[in-house]
C-alpha cells in the first residue's frame, strides 16, 4: 500500500460570507504526480493556500508527513517540506538568477537567509556549498548558463523555471506548482512536462493546478476535480474525463485536444 504524504480532510474556507471551498478531501501518495484541476473559481488556488499554510483554514485539517500542520504558519510548514511556487511570479528581479535559488537553499540551511546576505564570515562556508547546490538545480531546470544574469532579464517562461528551481533549493517532499504552465508557449509547455517527471523521478511528490489539459491528462497519475468550492471527482485521467459529473461541469468543452480551458 502506498504511503499518504498529504491529507485534507474536510477543509473550508469563506470570503465574506462566500464558500470558497466547501468541506474538501484530498489524499495525495507519495511520488505520485496529483493535478487539481477545475473551471476559474473553482477554489484551485484557495485550496492551494489553506494546504500550503498562507491562508487559514475556517473547518477543516491538513496532516502532511503524518504530522498535522493546521494552523502553522506558511514559513514553517515549508520547512517541514511542503513548498510551493506561486501563480504570479515572486522572483527577485534585482538578484542574479543563482542568487534567487540560493535564497530557497537557505529556507532549510542552518544560516539564514538575511546573514547570508550580509556575507557575515560565520556563513561563508555553508555559502559556498548553498552556491554548488543551487548551480545544480539550475542545471536541472536549464538555466546554468543565465546564472550571473539578473533574474528580471529572463524572458517569462525562464522566469517561471527560476521560480521552480528556487523551490527545489528549499528540498521539499511535497511540491505544490501553481498554474506552472500559464504564459508559457508551447515548446515550453512540452519541456515543461518532462521536467516535472524528473522532479517526481528524484524523489519528491508532486501537486499541481494547472489549466492546461494535454499537460495536466499527460503526466498526471491522479486528477481532482473541483466545481464552486466542492470536490466532484477524484481518480486517474481516464476515469476523470470518462465522469459525468465533470463533463457536465465543462457542458461544452472537449477534453480531446483541448489545451486550456477557462
Amino acid at each position: 500500500m502506498s504511503v499518504v504524504i498529504l491529507e485534507a480532510r474536510g477543509v473550508q474556507k469563506s470570503f465574506g460570507g462566500v464558500m470558497a471551498v466547501a468541506g474538501v478531501d484530498l489524499t495525495i501518495h507519495k511520488g505520485e504526480i496529483f493535478a487539481l484541476i477545475g473551471p476559474n473559481g473553482a477554489g484551485k488556488t484557495t485550496t492551494f493556500n489553506l494546504l500550503s499554510g498562507t491562508h487559514a483554514l475556517d473547518r477543516g485539517e491538513v496532516v502532511f508527513d503524518g504530522r498535522p500542520v493546521t494552523g502553522l504558519p506558511a514559513h514553517r510548514i515549508a520547512a517541514m517540506g511542503l513548498v510551493r511556487t506561486f501563480q504570479n511570479l515572486q522572483i527577485f528581479g534585482s538578484m542574479t538568477v543563482l542568487e534567487n535559488v540560493m535564497v530557497g537553499c537557505h529556507l532549510r540551511g542552518r544560516a539564514g537567509f538575511v546573514a547570508a546576505a550580509l556575507r557575515l564570515p560565520v556563513v561563508t562556508a555553508e555559502e559556498r556549498r548553498t552556491r554548488g547546490q543551487a548551480l545544480e538545480f539550475l542545471e536541472m531546470v536549464g538555466l546554468a548558463g543565465r546564472a550571473a544574469d539578473p533574474a528580471s532579464s529572463l524572458p517569462f517562461g525562464q522566469q517561471r523555471l527560476l521560480e521552480i528551481a528556487r523551490a527545489l533549493a528549499a528540498k521539499p517532499a511535497l511540491l505544490m506548482l501553481d498554474e506552472p504552465a500559464a504564459g508559457l508557449t508551447r515548446p515550453e509547455t512540452e519541456s515543461l512536462d518532462g521536467l516535472i517527471w524528473r522532479i517526481r523521478d528524484g524523489g519528491i511528490t508532486v501537486l499541481l493546478v494547472e489549466h492546461d489539459m494535454n499537460l495536466v491528462m499527460g503526466i498526471a497519475d491522479r486528477v481532482a476535480v473541483l466545481h464552486y468550492g466542492q470536490k466532484i471527482a477524484d481518480g486517474t485521467p481516464a476515469e476523470v474525463q470518462a465522469d459525468e459529473r465533470v463533463i457536465g461541469a465543462y457542458l461544452g468543452m472537449e477534453w480531446e485536444g483541448v489545451a486550456t480551458y477557462a
